[in-house]
Formats: C-alpha cells, sequence, structure tokens
C-alpha cells in the first residue's frame, strides 16, 4: 500500500515537475537530500512492486497448471472408466453369444438324440415285427411238414381204398349187370344219353350268362358313345321368354304408339294378337304373349313404325303384313341354312317352311329349331360310331319334332301329326317311323328310329337346355319316388334321366313277376292322375333272382 501511495505521488508531481514547482510556490523549499531518498523510495518501491507483480504472476500460472493436471487427471481416470465399461460389455456379450450358442448347440443335440431314439423305437419295432414273421413261417413250415405227413397217410389209405373200390365196383357191376339184365356196353349207352342231357341243359346256361354278358357289354358301349357325342356336340342355348321389351328413342313416342284414344295400341294387338304394355319403365315398351312368332311379328312391326313415323291404324295393318311375309322368308332361309349344315338335300319345299316354323316354337324354354339341329349332330354322331346310315338318322332327327310347329293348329300328339306331315311331303317310311316312334307311341322299324328318340331324349334332357324352376323340379322327382315307394313289395324307386324315367327295385320274396306287371301298370296310371310333366316318363320294374354256387 506504501508504494501505491508513493507511485501516485510521483504522478501528482508529473515528469517535467511542474507539480513540483507548484508545490513551491505555497509550500517551504525541500532539501536535496530529502529529494534523493525520495526518489530512492520511489526506486525501491518500483522494484518491490515488480518482484511482488511477477510473484503474483508465477502464483496465478502455478494454479492454472495445477488446475489444467487436475483436469487432466480427470479426462484420464474418465477414459479408463469408459474402457472399462467397454471392457466390461464385450465380456458380457462375449458371454451371452457363448450361452446361445451352447443353448442351441444342446437343442441340436437334443433333438438329434429324439430322432436317433425314434429310429431306434422303430428299428426295435421292426425287429420284434421281423420275428412275429419269422415264428409264423416256422410255424406254417411245421404246419407244412406235419400237412405233408398226412396227406402220405392219405396218399396209402386212398390207395387202398382205391383197390376196395375197384373190387367192389367189378363186384357192383357184375351184380347190376345179373340184376338189370343188361351189359356194360349198353350201361355206357344209357350214361351218354344222361350225360347229352346234362350237357344240354348246362349248355342254356353258359348261353343265358352269355346273353347276358352281351347285354352288359352293350349297354357299357351304348353309354361311352352317347357320352363321345354329347361332348362333341356342345352349344349354348338362350332361354326363351313370354316377353319382349322394344326400346323406343323417347317417351313422348309412348303417345303416339297409344294414339288418339288408345287406337293404335288396340290395332296393333288386334292385327299381332299380343299385349302391348306401356308403363312407367323409361324408353321401353313391353310385348307380352306366349307365342313367340306374334312377339316377334309385334316387335319388328313396332320398331318399323317408329323408324317410318307415320303411326296409326292402316299403317299399323298394313306394317303387320308385310313383317308376316318378312318373317316367314326368315324362317324358310334359317331352315335351309340348318339343313345346308348338316350336309342335307332334298327336301319339299313346303316341309322347309314347316321346319323353318320351328324358329318360333319352344318346349320349356328350348328353341325347338335349334334343339332339332343339336339332336341331328348326336343323332349323327352315334349313328356313325354304330356304322349305320348317318344321313337317314341326322334326317329322322332333324324332322323329329316338326309335328310342334302345327301342335297348336291340330289335335293328337305331335309325334303322330309330324308322321303325317312327313308321309305328305314324300319321306320315306324309315323317317316317318323315326318321326311317329321318338315317343315310343310306335315301335321302331330300324336302328336309326332309335338313335333319333335317344339323340331327342339326351338335347332335352341336357342341363341348362330346358328351363324349369329348381323347387318344382326336385318336388316332382321327390313325389315320383314316393309314389313308387308307397306300394307293397317295393323295396328301392330311382328317379332317373331328369324325371323322364322311374326305375323300380322289387324284393323277390314279396312280388312274383306277374305281380311285378300289375305294379308298372299300377303305377304308371297313378303317375298320370297324380303329376304334371312334360313329354313321357317311363316305368321300369326291376324284380331280379340270384342264384349262387361256389366250386370248390
Amino acid at each position: 500500500m506504501s508504494v501505491v501511495r508513493d507511485v501516485s505521488w510521483c504522478a501528482w508531481l508529473g515528469p517535467s515537475g511542474s507539480g513540483l514547482a507548484k508545490f513551491k510556490k505555497g509550500v517551504t523549499p525541500i532539501s536535496t537530500e530529502t529529494v534523493v531518498s525520495i526518489v530512492l523510495s520511489l526506486i525501491v518501491g518500483a522494484v518491490v512492486g515488480a518482484g511482488v507483480f511477477e510473484l503474483l504472476r508465477r502464483r496465478v500460472t502455478g494454479a492454472k497448471q495445477a488446475e489444467a493436471e487436475e483436469l487432466a487427471k480427470q479426462v484420464v481416470q474418465n477414459a479408463q472408466r469408459e474402457a472399462e465399461n467397454v471392457l466390461k460389455e464385450a465380456r458380457f456379450e462375449a458371454k451371452d453369444l457363448a450361452f446361445r450358442a451352447k443353448s442351441e448347440f444342446e437343442q441340436e443335440q437334443k433333438a438329434k438324440l429324439g430322432e436317433l431314439s425314434g429310429v431306434e423305437k422303430r428299428l426295435i419295432q421292426r425287429e420284434g415285427v421281423l420275428d412275429g414273421k419269422l415264428t409264423a413261417v416256422e410255424k406254417r413250415e411245421s404246419e407244412a411238414r406235419r400237412r405233408e405227413q398226412d396227406f402220405a397217410k392219405r396218399e396209402e389209405g386212398l390207395a387202398a381204398k382205391e383197390a376196395a373200390c375197384a373190387k367192389a365196383e367189378r363186384e357192383h357191376r357184375e351184380a347190376l349187370e345179373r340184376v338189370a339184365g343188361m351189359t356194360a356196353e349198353e350201361a355206357k349207352k344209357q350214361l351218354i344219353v344222361e350225360m347229352e342231357s346234362q350237357a344240354r341243359l348246362d349248355a342254356v346256361g353258359i348261353a343265358k350268362r352269355t346273353i347276358e354278358e352281351a347285354r352288359e357289354n352293350a349297354e357299357r358301349e351304348a353309354r361311352e358313345i352317347i357320352t363321345s357325342s354329347i361332348q362333341r356336340v356342345v352349344r349354348d342355348y338362350v332361354s326363351e321368354s313370354t316377353i319382349s321389351v322394344v326400346p323406343i328413342p323417347n317417351d313422348a313416342m309412348k303417345g303416339r304408339i297409344i294414339g288418339r284414344e288408345g287406337r293404335n295400341i288396340r290395332a296393333l294387338e288386334a292385327a299381332t294378337g299380343i299385349d302391348l304394355i306401356i308403363d312407367e319403365t323409361p324408353e321401353a315398351v313391353i310385348i307380352s304373349g306366349f307365342d313367340p312368332l306374334r312377339r316377334e311379328i309385334a316387335k319388328v312391326s313396332l320398331e318399323r313404325l317408329m323408324h317410318d313415323g307415320r303411326i296409326h291404324p292402316t299403317r299399323i295393318e298394313e306394317i303387320v303384313e308385310k313383317v308376316k311375309v318378312d318373317i316367314d322368308k326368315l324362317m324358310y332361309e334359317e331352315a335351309e341354312k340348318i339343313i345346308f349344315e348338316l350336309g342335307l338335300s332334298d327336301f319339299n319345299p313346303e316341309l322347309i317352311k314347316v321346319l323353318g316354323r320351328l324358329k318360333y316354337r319352344t318346349s320349356y324354354g328350348q328353341n325347338n329349331l335349334y334343339h332339332a339341329r343339336e339332336a341331328s349332330y348326336i343323332c349323327g354322331i352315334m349313328a356313325s360310331e354304330l356304322g349305320l346310315d348317318v344321313k337317314l338318322a341326322r334326317r329322322g332327327a332333324l324332322l323329329h319334332d316338326i309335328g310342334k310347329a302345327v301342335s297348336h293348329e291340330e289335335e293328337g300328339p305331335h309325334a303322330m301329326l309330324g308322321a303325317e306331315i312327313a308321309k305328305k311331303y314324300g319321306e320315306s317310311a324309315k323317317i316317318v317311323n323315326a318321326i311317329a316312334a321318338h315317343h315310343e307311341q310306335v315301335e321302331p322299324i330300324c336302328p336309326e328310329s332309335v338313335l333319333v328318340a335317344a339323340a331327342e331324349a339326351l338335347s332335352a334332357a341336357r342341363p341348362g337346355a330346358r328351363r324349369e324352376a329348381l323347387e318344382s323340379y326336385v318336388k316332382r322327382l321327390e313325389k315320383l319316388e314316393s309314389l313308387a315307394t308307397g306300394h307293397k313289395g317295393v323295396q328301392k324307386a330311382y328317379a332317373i334321366q331328369a324325371g323322364r324315367e322311374i326305375r323300380v327295385i322289387v324284393r323277390q320274396e314279396d312280388i312274383t313277376d306277374a305281380e311285378s306287371f300289375q305294379l308298372s301298370r299300377e303305377l304308371a296310371k297313378k303317375i298320370e292322375q297324380e303329376l304334371t310333366y312334360p313329354g313321357q316318363i317311363k316305368v321300369t320294374v326291376i324284380r331280379e333272382s340270384r342264384y349262387v354256387e361256389y366250386a370248390k
């Protein structure tokens, strides 16, 4: 503190001594010794201050160095601790990996030991089985040796018996000759006669078995031919309905179709014989009627009237008459097209017209013309497989439903009507018979007639060809089977061929052949009275006799 005060005082004097001069003015003069001592004091103070400053600087520097060394020690210690932690984690991971590897190895060893134990068990079981088989073989060998011994003893006994029998036979023959008064030759002749009679009886049995085998083979070959024919003829059908929809350009056209006070719509309905339904359906008119031909005439006439624009009763009648002529021409052309497609010829033009009318005739939604075409293809294929007249078969199948073109106009079954039409237009007797016999109303006179009936049934019974509500179809089949099973002596009953045939199996001990025949007639009458069905239903009653014998 004294040094500082001295320095301040010296500063106050200043370098130039102006302060001292000022001091001299107002203060008593100082001696030279005093000044010298003051200067010396100042110099000493400066030196001491410098030393003190250097001492303080060194102390500060030492403190900072100590702090740095302490910080470095801490950093080194932290690094050592982190290194130790990393080393510990590495050791832990190594131990964990070693433990996992050991566990996996132990599991693999357990699995392999399990497999080995299973193999060992199976080997033990097989050894047991082999031991059992070996025991059985040894037992069989001993049994065989015992049987050989028995057979040897029996052979010895048989030899003795044969000798005794020969002697007895000789004595018996001599006695028979004496009693019967017949020689051995005469007895042989009589025996031959008896053997011939037995041979004839055996031959009858063999012939019966041969016929049965031939029937079985024939049925199998027939099924193969039918299957092949169906597979080779695959056609899609669009089911017919009782309505047609005619699109119109706008709703304003509905008013023109109706006409003033409904005169136009009444004229169209009177000319075509259909019902014209105009409701809230947008831009559409519905034509309703059971006759497809009438619906087609009405549809085409309405389309032409809308295109012409002149819609009034007189014009409607003119258009309808023109459409009828055009439709007749269209049907004729369609029939000619199908005839050419089938490779047939020499048809009477009037017969072609009648055939073309089938285009607008349906049976349960199946178009009759296209049904006839499909049946013709199937019949031709079957005839080719059997080596019969293919063209005759196709022609008969094509014309088999021709009676349906006029069945709604004339009385009688369509098969008989079709036969009359075919006969009228110069068809051969076989074709006429094929048409009349396809529903078994007359007896077939040639194999082609049978094929026509089969082809017609296949085309009609094919799934999807004809439309019938599933529920009513199932109920009809169930009803058909229940009618059969309700009779006495019936064991089983099966409705087959899409409900076109019912097979009834009766018990042999409960019903005779005559009763089986009566059962078929009664069941057919009952089906006619209680069921509604298309076409006809074949009733087959089966009564089987079995005689079993074993040849040893």
